[in-house]
């Protein structure tokens, strides 16, 4: 398990142009001079989960109009098949050129153990020019790249505005706050959280946002200890503080009705007729909302903290990345792919696509005018982290905790439980 350490911040520095090189690579201005008169081809496997346009299939579909030389092969996966799929298909050798990875080690389609089985070719400048500060050892060991960052993911909650502002109360400041609004909302009908109580992805980010200013905010080097066996789970008070709030939640109502059955289609139903306020789910998920409800105002929050504003905290990374498959036959091509895609318009266009936040030029967003005007003071004062699982040691600790989250709004499981499974999962 690689060490790691809190980011410092995002990384603001513009990226220089493209290499005389590279541009003759993706065929300088579709000339045929570039390719000898010959279409260059290769693949894109990535993930889709919904009709949402995919900003993957959307750059690629743009670059093949921008130089007509060149012909991708698009290769769309169910989400929830993808890492095996794409595991499968590495193993057998016929995997495609440049693939959609995730950095870190939480899952079968992240970075690390990628590298470790030899399934990924090392990235060049460019790559490395968008990789945030702090998650370097992320994308590979030894500070070599493996994955290009397309955009910055901030997972906090994301909110229907329009409905809150249609209980004539403010969204809650701190945790006792938002304790004492729950049961008032479940009077009425409604809740204040909307959890897919039976998809453990969903269960287990709410537990892991709850353990952002518990545990992360207060020892940002809480996942290198543990890797070092310093410290442990079910040790810690404040995972243990994190998990008895999930029981706090469930008793003082602040989910819907039915929570713990809940599937994501739920959320989303609850969350665009304003039954529900809020979500735990990825802030670009506001835009598949807008598209869904466009008299809605999605924007993205931060789970009140216990001691209120001043401690908040919040999850901000690249949670995906473009990798190129060691062993493909057209890495020329796809290498100069992934230079096109880290020009900073593209990089704004994929964020603009995705309804996240672009991964250069934050010094001038305007966040006022975006969905992440609320969290926009915890990201420009480095108040954030990546997602702590992409660190865990495998991907078994975050389904225990999912699994376990579950087991608590059933009332079959104890946080005390749940914690000391995570332990035996880290340590398999």
């Amino acid at each position: 398990m690689t060490q790691h350490r809190r980011p410092a911040g995002l990384k603001l520095a513009v990226l220089a142009l493209p290499t005389i090189a590279a541009l003759t690579l993706v065929g300088c201005g579709a000339s045929s001079d570039a390719t000898g008169g010959q279409t260059q081809e290769f693949s894109l496997t990535f993930a889709t989960s919904n009709t949402v346009e995919s900003p993957y299939e959307a750059l690629a579909k743009q670059y093949m109009e921008t130089f007509p030389d060149i012909k991708i092969t698009l290769n769309p996966q169910p989400n929830d098949s993808y890492d095996q799929v794409v595991r499968t298909q590495l193993q057998a050798g016929n995997a495609s050129d440049v693939l959609v990875t995730s950095p870190g080690s939480a899952s079968g389609r992240s970075i690390l153990p990628l590298v470790d089985a030899g399934f990924l070719e090392p990235l060049g400048e460019s790559a490395a020019a968008l990789v945030p500060e702090g998650s370097e050892e992320l994308f590979g060991p030894n500070g070599e790249v493996y994955g290009l960052a397309p955009e910055i993911t901030v997972v906090g909650l994301v909110a229907n505005d329009t409905a809150i502002t249609a209980t004539n109360t403010a969204f809650p400041e701190d945790f006792a706050g938002l304790l004492a609004q729950c049961g008032p909302l479940s009077e009425e009908g409604k809740s204040l959280f909307a959890v897919a109580g039976s998809a453990s992805p969903n269960t287990g980010l709410l537990g892991m946002q709850l353990a952002a200013t518990r545990v992360y905010a207060q020892d940002p080097a809480w996942n290198e200890k543990r890797s070092a066996g310093e410290v442990t789970f079910a040790d810690t008070e404040g995972w243990q503080r994190a998990l008895e709030a999930v029981v706090l939640m469930k008793d003082a109502g602040c989910f819907q009705g039915g929570a713990e059955g809940a599937g994501f289609d739920g959320v989303t139903k609850a969350l665009v007729s304003g039954s529900s306020l809020a979500a735990f789910i990825p802030g670009p998920s506001n835009k598949q909302l807008k598209s869904t409800a466009e008299d809605q105002d999605f924007e993205v929050r931060v789970l009140p903290s216990e001691g209120g504003p001043s401690e908040d905290f919040i999850y901000a990374s690249a949670n995906y990345a473009y990798s190129i498959n060691a062993a493909s036959r057209n890495k020329e091509a796809a290498t100069a792919f992934l230079e096109w895609l880290a020009e900073p318009e593209q990089t704004k266009a994929f964020a603009e696509i995705d309804g996240a936040l672009p991964v250069t030029g934050l010094e001038g967003y305007d966040f006022e005018n975006s969905a992440y005007k609320n969290v926009a003071e915890l990201i420009l004062e480095n108040r954030y982290a990546p997602l702590p699982n992409s660190e865990w040691a495998n991907a078994s600790v975050y389904d225990e905790l999912g699994s376990g989250v579950q087991g608590l709004l059933t009332g079959q499981q104890t946080p005390e439980q749940v914690l000391k499974a995570m332990d035996a999962a880290w340590d398999q």
